[in-house]
């Protein structure tokens, strides 16, 4: 990922880039990405998994298209429910997924026309009552991620 950021009035700034190799691989034994809950209560880690997987990513650029869940680099905050589930599409799989908070396990995943590397939204219809969970989906240079213009909304089961 890389951020460009100049100080006002300043002629200095700073540039933020990944250490990759020169293959495109960050430099350090995967995995590159993970998903943790903090108890904020004990202030410990309640449970971490692997976040993304392979399938869009891969050396020089190129996208393998192989699913494996290896952890990969991620932009992107997520959002939780009342009902205990948490909405996340960071990682560099073109993915939107939905998390039990309680327990970190994985509930179910949509496909994106672009990377997510947005924080969801969420809100209720007030046509069909339902709630709705909404997402940008544009892409990011810097994790090179499918670029795109896109709004995603999924309505949830009631």
């Amino acid at each position: 990922m890389t951020s460009r950021n100049t100080e006002a009035g300043r002629p200095t700034g700073w540039k933020a880039t990944p250490f990759l190799s020169p293959l495109g691989a960050p430099c350090l034994a995967p995995p590159w990405g993970r998903i943790t809950a903090i108890d904020l209560k004990t202030r410990k880690v309640a449970w971490q998994r692997l976040f993304g997987t392979s399938r869009d990513t891969g050396l020089m650029g190129w996208r393998t298209g192989l699913p494996l869940a290896i952890g990969v680099p991620n932009a992107g905050g997520p959002i939780t429910t009342a009902s205990g589930m948490t909405f996340i599409a960071a990682a560099q799989d073109l993915y939107l997924r939905a998390v039990e908070t309680r327990t970190g396990r994985e509930l179910w995943r949509g496909r994106l026309s672009a990377g997510g590397q947005a924080t969801p939204m969420t809100y209720i219809s007030r046509r069909s009552g339902r709630q709705m969970v909404v997402i940008s989906a544009g892409g990011h240079g810097g994790l090179n991620t499918q670029a795109g213009d896109y709004i995603v909304a999924y309505a949830l089961r009631q």
